[in-house]
């Protein structure tokens, strides 16, 4: 299949783009097997993990190629496996925001469209959760009975199972049931707490032991279900035919690991094996391992490319397997944006040495509240210990009531990345170097993160994010008003300019600068009044937020409880936010929450995230609320 479209058919997005495979018999294409877990690191025995028990795993990794620098683009799953699903980082997409679905781009589709027009048998078992309803031909099955056993006879196929035993949500039972779960177990897969491995930012309690082995314990359950579909493989004769890939979606459900951008919430276990057939496309010897640098946005192109499938020209990954991959990648770039309730902006980029975190809302805390995370039990204990003010030093990074704008770890000599080195003067060259690769990759994929939630939608017009014109969004002077905010009060009257910006998202920005100069906002309180009777509901917020820091709180209380009461679910949830930052500055609003947790309903997901935003301020503010309890 030779024809392709131009480059004009692609900009214009009329037509899914063309790919080209090249000729070959479907006899010497291989199979491919997924098989993907979720929410744990490296924490396999293969990897050097004392801890682990995951035998099935490891002797895939002696029998393939372990990845030692893999990384998912988020740290959480949705927009993590959107950019698995199509080759582009989510914020490209607009898919970033946990559970905010919106359109798929014109002229995008899921890779394993290209992989069936080419003749694959593509089946998923069973997780999609890409942020955007998949297109018709993405699949041939997608189900809980989906397998490869589904295809004609001798089909080349490309198949996913998902396996869900290491998820967060599976590794916070009770003592109880950890004792009923490992009395299942050999002896020599039991996980004794006492001996869990600790970081050194958790505190050394019984609690947090106790959760570390539930996720080691759960691994090993993974390992086994992983075991038995290798066995499946080899059974139905496949094995030699089949290249195998196992890795998770992002680092492990605890704390500073998923839903942070450390290497603890993005790096991830990537083994692949190759049957001696297909040796020649190997990274390496069975039992290798390899340091290239690989992410998620490269995983589509590398499937398309074992396929013997020209990627389409659109995906921003390369292939780093197959008879033509593309050169090592030099940096790899994550992201962390709105999750369930929290709201949060963060960007990474990482080359094989040295990690850069840009964190644009400086005056959050580094662990935001969120009810589903909460009941934790590591959750709880840093909660608890630090309300009885035993925490001190590293244990309690993660309670600090901010972070600064910028972190930069050097992840050989502190693995752990605690050591945040960007003021070290021996450091300005690499944070200069990865602050401009950031800017770089941010402006050309038109991160369109950096803009609120209801004005991308509003922007978009009803279609994809992607799809908005570049007169509709100057990702440019967008990024350099947010790239001010969190960099001291040399810019505030920088950002007080801004404030009567032409372009909303640039306001938004200066109004959140202001909010991170907390005091120092105060002579901008007269145009910050201003900005409450702004167009844009984002910058409305955003201004009264400020106003409330600087001491200016009736008026802006009273935006926000207009705000709370928003139709559009979007803008109700992020007045919901600050809300709940503001505390006690916000109990003039409690009866307008009231009203809200009792009218808020309806089928948007974000509708359910302003309740929860609403009921853990009223927690706080008036625990008497009837209904205010899950």
């Amino acid at each position: 299949m030779k024809s392709r479209t131009t480059r004009r058919q692609w900009i214009a997005g009329g037509l899914f783009p063309l790919v080209e495979c090249r000729p070959s018999a479907a006899s010497s294409r291989p199979n491919i097997l997924w098989i993907t877990c979720e929410d744990i690191s490296p924490i396999l025995g293969c990897y050097g993990d004392r801890y682990a028990h995951t035998p099935n795993l490891d002797r895939l990794a002696a029998e393939g190629t372990r990845y030692t620098r893999a990384f998912s683009a988020a740290s959480v799953c949705a927009p993590a496996r959107s950019s698995l699903i199509t080759g582009l980082q989510a914020n490209t997409l607009g898919t970033m925001h946990l559970r905010g679905v919106v359109p798929l781009a014109r002229g995008i589709n899921c890779f394993p469209a290209y992989l069936r027009r080419a003749g694959y048998y593509c089946s998923n078992n069973v997780k999609q959760d890409y942020n955007f309803t998949a297109p018709a031909d993405a699949w041939d099955e997608s189900s809980k009975t989906a397998h490869w056993r589904n295809r004609r006879s001798g089909q080349p196929f490309f198949a996913v199972f998902n396996l869900t035993a290491t998820h967060q949500g599976q590794i916070r039972y009770p003592r109880e049931e950890f004792e009923r779960v490992s009395a299942k177990m050999a002896p020599e897969e039991r996980h004794d707490p006492a001996k869990a491995p600790l970081p050194p930012y958790y505190p050394d309690t019984p609690m947090v032991r106790l959760n570390i082995a539930e996720l080691y314990t759960q691994a090993t359950v993974m390992d086994k279900q992983a075991g038995d579909l290798l066995q499946q493989l080899q059974s139905d004769g496949l094995a030699g035919d089949t290249v195998v890939f196992f890795f998770s979606d992002h680092g492990t459900g605890l704390p500073r690991d998923k839903r942070w951008l450390h290497d603890s919430g993005t790096r991830v276990p990537l083994l692949i094996r190759f049957p001696e057939k297909y040796g020649r496309m190997a990274p390496g010897k069975p039992g290798s391992a390899t340091d290239r640098l690989v992410t998620f946005l490269d995983f589509a192109p590398t499937v398309l490319s074992l396929a013997g499938i020209d990627p389409p020209v659109y995906m921003q990954g390369s292939a780093f397997l197959g008879e033509r991959p593309g050169k090592p990648r030099d940096y790899a770039i994550a992201t962390r944006d709105r999750v369930d309730e929290v709201l949060e902006i963060s960007r990474a980029v990482r080359d094989l040495r040295y990690h850069y975190i840009r964190n644009f809302l400086p005056h959050r805390p580094r662990m935001q509240h969120s009810l589903y995370s909460e009941v934790g039990h590591v959750r709880k204990e840093l909660r608890r210990l630090h309300a009885e003010g035993k925490l001190s030093g590293d244990q309690a990074f993660l309670l600090n009531p901010g972070k600064p704008a910028e972190e930069l770890y050097d992840t050989q000599a502190d693995p752990h990345e605690i050591r945040n080195l960007a003021g070290s003067p021996a450091h300005q060259a690499v944070l200069e170097r990865l602050r401009k690769e950031l800017r770089t990759w941010m402006v050309r994929t038109r991160d369109t993160g950096l803009l609120p939630e209801d004005d991308m939608i509003r922007r978009a017009e009803g279609g994809s994010p992607k799809d908005m014109p570049t007169a509709s969004y100057p990702v440019e002077r967008v990024f350099d008003a947010a790239d001010l905010v969190g960099r001291g009060p040399a810019h505030a009257v920088k950002l007080l300019q801004l404030l009567s910006d032409g372009d909303s998202a640039v306001r938004y920005w200066s109004a959140v600068g202001l909010t991170a100069l907390g005091s120092g906002a105060k002579p901008a309180a007269e145009e910050l009044r201003k900005a409450l009777s702004d167009a844009a509901p984002a910058v409305r917020i955003a201004a009264a937020e400020a106003l409330v820091v600087v001491g200016q709180a009736p008026e802006a209380i009273a935006t926000l409880s207009k705000c709370v009461l928003d139709p559009e679910p979007r803008v109700a949830l992020q007045a919901a936010i600050a809300l709940w930052y503001l505390g006690e500055k916000a109990r003039s609003a409690v009866e307008t929450m009231r009203q809200a947790l009792a009218v808020e309903g309806g089928p948007s997901i974000q509708r359910t995230y302003t309740r929860d935003a609403i009921r853990k301020t009223l927690l706080r503010l008036d625990p008497e609320t009837p209904g205010v309890r899950r």
